[in-house]
């Protein structure tokens, strides 16, 4: 049994917090660097070479990629042969209240999604675990801003409705969404399991690097293929048309009832943070 200080897990959530929020990924960049190569339409260009310009000034000077820093979304792998001292929860959220403090990060969460009251330090996280063999603890800091968050779907399939209707639903989610989630987007899709399981594997789902695929060869296929149709829709850069509606489709899946077909769309914009650390 190998033990984790929950100090150590605070200072890292904290870095993590402030890293993601503030240096993109390179397989992003690569993907957004890739569109402005592949088009034409000039006011998409204009548009495309602001965002590059954005995160290469936010890499320089530190600063948040976006003004939206997101709810924290904290997923947690814990190995079975590890144990926390300390309270695991509690370690998460004072690494997102100390990141986003010393980060000059926007505080977004409020405590009642009614009465709308700021908690002031962008807690509680949404923390998401998975038990795995071994004895590592993986932490990975998702921020994820409401402007795409908002526009993420699910929908309770019939098995009948196959896969046209999953490609019905996915391309329709994108349609509707139109510029609000600041595309060009990553669209994580989660098909199976039961209503919650496919909204998750879809929120996972966003942290696969662009442009690795599905395992399954089949599913590798509808990825490219979904993302061909949504770039068709020319719904382009934050909306002003051209090539780039999505940078990625990324599909998961698993096991689900005899009679249903779970299917869930998160929709990440062109600003995909992610960092992980393994302790």
């Amino acid at each position: 049994m190998r033990e984790i200080n929950a100090c150590d897990i605070v200072k890292t959530v904290k870095k993590l917090c402030i890293e993601a929020n503030c240096h993109l990924g390179e397989d992003v960049k690569n993907c957004i660097k890739c569109a402005r190569e592949n088009e034409t339409w000039e006011t998409a260009c204009d548009v495309l070479d602001k965002i590059i310009e954005n995160y290469n000034i936010a890499d320089e000077l530190s600063a948040p990629i976006c003004q939206d820093t997101g709810v924290a979304c904290v997923f947690l792998e814990v190995g079975q042969d590890v144990h926390i001292n300390g309270d695991l929860n509690e370690a998460v959220n004072e690494g997102v209240r100390q990141g986003y403090k010393d980060g000059y990060l926007r505080k977004s969460v409020v405590k009642d999604p009614i009465d709308r009251v700021n908690t002031g330090d962008n807690t509680p996280a949404m923390i998401y675990y998975d038990i795995v063999p071994g004895d590592k603890l993986t932490i990975t800091v998702a921020p994820k801003g409401f402007g795409s968050e908002n526009m993420s779907r699910i929908v309770m399939l019939r098995p009948s409705d196959g896969i046209e209707g999953v490609k019905r639903f996915v391309i329709n989610a994108v349609e509707e969404a139109g510029p609000n989630p600041c595309p060009p987007i990553v669209v994580g899709v989660g098909i199976g399991g039961t209503f919650d399981k496919a909204a998750y594997m879809a929120k996972k789902a966003l942290l696969r690097d662009l442009g690795e695929h599905n395992e399954n060869p089949y599913y590798e296929e509808l990825e490219k293929e979904l993302l061909q149709s949504i770039n068709s829709l020319g719904i382009g850069p934050q909306g002003f048309g051209g090539k780039a509606t999505a940078l990625a489709v990324n599909v998961e899946t698993m096991p689900t009832h005899i009679a249903g077909l779970p299917c869930a769309v998160n929709i990440n914009c062109h600003v995909a943070r992610h960092k992980t650390e393994v302790l």
